[in-house]
């Protein structure tokens, strides 16, 4: 049975985006091990309701690690300090009795704050918008599937489609690149078929809307895949360059 920790959480607390943000601290007291990061966040929230304060602002959705919308900032770590996991995976007996835990919100221009640790990631709507979809047809269920595509090739294409689109690796990149991001939705449809025929268009407009959007670029630090919850990898990277080139080359 997980025993019960008492610990100093420290939360980044902002009214709005153009508001001066401070950290706010609070004592947390015998909160059980097997409590969630957003459970224990909904607890402090209860008190604050109670002493007449403001809760903090955070987003989540479904807490099964599948939305990517708990976008927190634990301890330096997108999601916190597990490997392979979301904020709402994480547990509290990752910490120790008397720990003293820092809460941000990601910090992106990307992603400007709307309130506490809430960040608007509409920026990568946009950048899915700009070419992240099949519009062909490619006929009925029986005939994409009468296509041959390899065992290999298509977990690939699976592992790259496993992005949930969460943020954490423009926020752990010092230069705030979404290149992780943008190059595992290429992929996806890079390397099947019915991607193919409109791959130039879209790997185009897909990294033309990234930089209009004022991500940062990518200098190969590999923080984005080492802080990935889905360890995506960074060799979609290569392949996002290579279709880039290969469209430009078409030019």
């Amino acid at each position: 049975m997980d025993k019960n920790i008492s610990f100093t959480l420290k939360v980044w607390r902002q009214r709005g985006p153009k508001a001066k943000g401070a950290f706010e601290t609070y004592q947390m007291k015998d909160i059980p091990g097997d409590t969630s990061f957003l459970e224990m966040l909904d607890i402090l929230n209860e008190q604050l309701v109670n002493e007449n304060k403001e809760p903090i602002v955070f987003d989540h959705d479904c807490r099964e690690g599948i939305c990517g919308m708990c976008s927190l900032y634990v301890n330096g770590h997108p999601h916190g300090p597990a490997t392979g996991a979301t904020t709402c995976q994480l547990y509290m007996r990752r910490f120790k009795d008397g720990d003293t835990i820092t809460v941000e919100p990601w910090r992106s221009a990307g992603f400007p704050v709307i309130r506490d640790l809430m960040v608007d990631r509409t920026a990568f709507d946009k950048i899915q918008q700009a070419g992240g979809y099949v519009s062909i047809n490619t006929g009925g269920i029986p005939d994409a599937n009468a296509i041959p595509i390899g065992k290999d090739i298509a977990e690939e294409a699976m592992d790259a489609a496993a992005c949930i689109g969460c943020g954490a690796c423009v926020a752990a990149c010092k230069n705030g690149s979404a290149m992780l991001f943008v190059s595992a939705k290429v992929s996806q449809f890079a390397l099947l078929p019915q991607g193919k025929v409109e791959a130039a268009k879209r790997v185009k407009a897909m990294v033309a809307k990234m930089d209009e959007l004022g991500f940062g670029n990518c200098t190969n630090t590999r923080a984005c895949e080492a802080e990935c919850p889905k360890c995506v990898s960074i060799s979609n990277i290569a392949r996002l360059n290579r279709e880039f080139i290969k469209a430009k080359m078409k030019d």
